[in-house]
């Protein structure tokens, strides 16, 4: 089991930033794919035709996020922590800790949180 911590700064309000990880409508937006079940605690949620599946555990409304993603036989959870803070006028930073991603899944986890989730989410929110 690894761990994976990201921080970036986006150009945008923490709200529209917190819509992009729970609003099923907002997250097909930015992704091109269905959503489903990520605005609910204890509910399950698929999202990019179910290559990412889980549980939401808690949700603070514009600040926190967390959920439990599914790794298939796995005894311990892997949970997704997101942060968003604001971050000066307009601008929000956002916080990622990652726990309990398997070995083998790892490198394709980090570069899905770096390169698609949060770099497209920076990228749909900046369109200027």
């Amino acid at each position: 089991m690894k761990n994976f911590k990201s921080r970036i700064k986006i150009k945008a309000l923490p709200e529209d930033v917190y819509a992009c990880f729970t609003n099923p409508f907002t997250i097909e937006l930015w992704t091109g794919y269905e959503a489903e079940g990520t605005n609910e605690v204890g509910k399950e949620f698929s999202m990019l035709e179910g290559d990412i599946v889980g549980r939401v555990l808690e949700l603070e409304e514009n600040k926190k996020i967390v959920q439990e993603w599914f790794f298939g036989d796995q005894k311990e959870q892997s949970i997704a922590t997101i942060k968003i803070f604001p971050n000066g006028n307009n601008n929000s930073q956002v916080d990622v800790e990652h726990i309990n991603i398997p070995s083998d899944a790892f490198e394709d986890i980090t570069e899905g949180w770096t390169d698609y989730f949060l770099g497209g989410i920076k990228e749909f929110l900046e369109i200027e």
